[in-house]
């Protein structure tokens, strides 16, 4: 039999979108292509002076690819970034950070080309297309940022190695050398910098966390307030205390607006430690399986030490003489039998796994 491809039905139904409406795009704009002009398709990408009738291109607009090397990058992207995402945070939350990673950076990006269309009244700006999974892909590598903050990406045989938490900064520049191609349009670059801002802010602090079920915190909580998911963490350590101070001012001032709440004690606290799902070095579905069956190997284990214990006692007391009283019997061969089970139990118990950080966290942002 073939193998199946185990997608999740989230990220199933953007592979299908994103193939479907680049190739619809691409079909309208080899039908209606001149050498004189440049097509556009209004009604599936977001365009600023003619897509106002189309208030749904501002969520197309993401699953829009219009040729064939960015689609290739963004089927590859949403394959395997959208599976583990998927899996880590349950399909609706994997839904919900689509739906901000596309609508806020597409809108943001819309009021920025009106602004420069009203400052220098050059109409360039109102006709460009923003169209394009560049939201979506620095979204994951943020979000991966979160999960494996301490992971670090080796290439070229060991010649050079990376944190993940340099890849959104990396991106950045990449896509503002590619939109000088043919390849990306000019709002690339402004699409990859409100995806990073909008993302981190999500998953900063509006993102529903999930508590593992050993711990003493709440049943869910908001936000993500560990110093290693600071948004100064994305920069060099000798830009981290420029960028700290001015991420601190911005903070106050979206505190005092009330846009932002401040952390807690208690937040920070329960952030730093290792008792989220989120934060575990397998992912979080992964990392609460594993230890669901360590818990479950252990109470196999301590009852079959206490039933291999109660046979063996039961063997030793109708072994003994029938004149001797079973009450001394029973008291003189449950304790050694105990302490066998107690003794014997750290050596099959399966080990823990330790979460090591990387050391160099001296600086951290509070924001």
């Amino acid at each position: 039999m073939p193998p199946r491809l185990n997608i999740p039905p989230v990220t199933r139904i953007l592979l299908v979108v994103l193939l479907l409406q680049s190739v619809l795009s691409a079909a309208v704009r080899y039908r209606q292509w001149s050498a004189h002009s440049e097509i556009v398709v209004e009604w599936l990408t977001l365009i600023p002076q003619l897509s106002l009738f189309y208030p749904w291109t501002f969520l197309t607009a993401t699953l829009v690819e219009n040729n064939i090397f960015t689609l290739a990058i963004a089927g590859l992207t949403l394959y395997h970034g959208g599976r583990y995402l998927e899996r880590a945070w349950s399909s609706r939350e994997f839904a919900k950070f689509l739906l901000v990673a596309s609508l806020i950076p597409n809108s943001l990006c819309f009021l920025l080309l009106v602004t420069l269309f009203t400052i220098t009244r050059n109409e360039r700006w109102t006709l460009t297309t923003i169209a394009g999974t560049i939201p979506l892909q620095i979204s994951f590598l943020v979000a991966f940022s979160q999960l494996v903050p301490a992971h670090t990406v080796t290439l070229f045989r060991g010649v050079l190695s990376l944190r993940v938490l340099r890849f959104p900064l990396l991106y950045i520049g990449l896509v503002s050398v590619l939109s000088l191609t043919p390849l990306l349009s000019s709002a690339s670059l402004f699409l990859a910098i409100f995806g990073l801002l909008s993302s981190w802010t999500y998953l900063r602090f509006y993102k529903t966390i999930f508590p593992d079920l050993d711990s003493s915190q709440p049943t869910s909580m908001r936000g993500d307030a560990s110093e290693t998911f600071a948004f100064a963490e994305f920069f060099p350590g000798p830009v981290k205390p420029f960028v700290s101070a001015i991420t601190d001012q911005i903070f106050n001032i979206l505190v005092a607006m009330r846009i932002c709440t401040p952390f807690s004690q208690a937040d920070i606290s329960a952030s730093q430690g290792s008792s989220f799902m989120q934060r575990s070095g397998h992912g979080g579905v992964r990392a609460e399986a594993e230890r669901r069956r360590a818990l479950a190997l252990k109470v196999l284990d301590q009852r079959l030490h206490a039933a291999t214990a109660g046979t063996s006692t039961a063997s030793r007391s109708q072994s003994q003489p029938p004149t001797q009283p079973t009450g001394s019997t029973i008291q003189t061969q449950t304790q050694p039998s105990a302490q066998a089970a107690m003794t014997s139990q750290p050596a099959t118990v399966l080990g823990e796994t330790s979460y090591n950080p990387d050391p160099d966290h001296g600086e951290r942002g509070d924001s």
